[in-house]
């Protein structure tokens, strides 16, 4: 009998329960300094590891691709790739206006001889 309500709980809770689907990714992948001899070629290897990466590091369709950080290290040139689904974007633009809310936060000035810590 308790196995039977254990199952049953466990079926409801699974059947009810709401997951997170927002999905926020950071890649990172990189290209030679060989392909990089002109712009057109730069651009053109640039593109290509997005590509690249993109299809083959998620699962999920993103709406958002962000070149976050490219640094050059030896012979290799690193992008470092946000990546970002339609729930992905939402939570970001509420973390960027609650940072933004936060910043905006007044403190009262301290009086004579108070200290204040923050």
């Amino acid at each position: 009998m308790k196995a039977l309500l254990t199952t049953l709980a466990g079926l409801l809770i699974a059947t009810f329960a709401g997951t997170a689907s927002a999905h926020v990714v950071t890649i990172t992948t990189s290209i030679p300094v060989s392909k990089a001899a002109n712009d057109v070629e730069l651009r053109a290897a640039v593109e290509s590891a997005i590509d690249d990466a993109v299809r083959r590091a998620i699962s999920f369709t993103p709406t958002a691709v962000t070149l976050e950080t490219v640094r050059r290290v030896s012979d290799r040139i690193y992008l470092v790739l946000l990546v970002l689904d339609e729930d992905g974007e939402e939570l970001m633009k509420q973390l960027e206006t609650d940072e933004a809310n936060d910043s905006d936060e007044v403190l009262p000035e301290p009086r004579a001889n108070e200290v204040r810590s923050l």
